[in-house]
């Protein structure tokens, strides 16, 4: 078992968490959109001089999803029709993609794409949120033992 499967097979990865960082120029509006709407609870804030504000929300188990362009486009394509997706794009799986997206979209967010079936078996919807984010909000439909099962699926080293 090389390294690199060991890491994929369960072993401790050495980062301990992921932290996206996002200037927002509406510092409120941001707040109140992601902490209040969506529901990312607070973990911490911090005040300094000058006005500088800054929170950290818990965004629960977080992940960094890497894809080539052709798949970038696959995804533009199946969630929207169309390519729109900027460099980076910020995903959120939440148990009712339906209900979620109805109240991103009530507390500012343009969809640019409603509550969509993909391939993967998941519900998304694709928004222009505030701070100038690009999210997905995605409902799994399947346990990932099941999507795992299905071809093109898994790991790589249980497609190899």
């Amino acid at each position: 078992m090389t390294d690199d499967t060991a890491r994929t097979a369960g072993a401790p990865s050495p980062v301990r968490q992921l932290r996206l960082v996002v200037e927002a120029a509406d510092y409120d509006e941001a707040v109140t959109f992601y902490r209040d709407v969506l529901g990312l609870p607070e973990q911490a804030a911090f005040e300094g001089d000058g006005d500088a504000r800054v929170i950290i929300l818990d965004a629960g188990r977080a992940t960094l999803e890497i894809a080539n362009p052709a798949q970038k486009r696959m995804i533009d394509d199946v969630e929207v029709g169309r390519q729109v997706a900027p460099h980076l794009r910020v995903a959120f799986e939440v148990d009712d993609a339906v209900a979620t997206t109805r109240a991103l979209t009530d507390a500012g967010a343009q969809e640019l794409a409603p509550p969509t079936r993909t391939p993967w078996q998941s519900l998304n919807a694709r928004l222009d949120a505030p701070a100038g984010l690009q999210i997905t909000v995605f409902e799994e439909l399947e346990s990932l033992d099941a999507r795992s099962g299905r071809p093109g699926f898994g790991t790589a080293d249980t497609r190899d």
